[in-house]
Parts: C-alpha cells; structure tokens; sequence
C-alpha cells in the first residue's frame, strides 16, 4: 500500500458534495498556494484561487465557490462564471478566458495535489 504524502492531501473525497468545493492553502510563507478543489459526479477538478479578470479570490466566504442552484463555478467579486469541468469563463467580464487547473488525483478516499505541482503561488499571478 502507498503511503499518503500529507502535505498534498487536500481533502477526504467524503468531504466533497456532488456538486461540491472546498478551498485549500499549501505551502508556507508567504506566498503559499491557494486553490481549491470542486467537484461535479465523477469529475474533480483544482484550480489557482484567483480570478482571471481582476486577480481576486473568486470566493467571499470558506468554501463558497458555487453558484447557487448551477453547477458552475462563480466569482462572488465580479458575477464572472466558469465551467467547472475545464475553467473556462462563459460569462462575465473574463469571458472566453480560463481559471488556472492544477493537476489533482483521486486516491482511495482523498483528493491529491499533484507531486509536480509547487506548493507556492505561481510567480505569474
């Protein structure tokens, strides 16, 4: 069996609706990364927490990435929303750009960071 590398766990996958999301911060210092993880039926998906048009964090409270009653993700800032599968905005003032994906995998019971990925904010942000 694989050990779990605890550093890169974002969450338990029970911790996930259907839809669902959950925001994380790794890293230390202070630049950590800030994402978040959302999840559609069988899909999960990650992304930087920051929003293409304006640069802000897309979320106003913990966790709030959703837009009430769609499946969609949603800039509380600007009304911006982005498919949850690939990112892209479809409407809003960022339309026709993309939310950041940052590669994730499934394990037996979590949700994992990438081992490629950096556990610091993109320096192109």
């Amino acid at each position: 069996m694989q050990e779990l590398d605890l550093a890169r766990v974002i969450c338990p996958l029970h911790e996930l609706g259907d839809p669902g999301a959950k925001g994380f911060t790794m890293g230390e210092g202070d630049w950590p990364l800030r994402g978040f993880v959302v999840r559609r039926g069988q899909t999960v998906r990650a992304y930087v927490n920051h929003c293409p048009h304006a640069g802000f964090p897309l979320n106003f409270a913990p966790d709030q990435f959703l837009a009430p009653g769609a499946p969609l993700i949603l800039c509380y800032m600007h009304g911006a929303v982005f498919e949850i599968e690939n990112g892209e905005c479809v409407s809003g003032p960022c339309e026709g750009l993309a939310l950041r994906a940052l590669p994730v995998k499934v394990t037996p019971g979590y949700v994992m960071l990438d081992d490629d990925v950096p556990l610091a904010e993109p320096p192109d942000l």
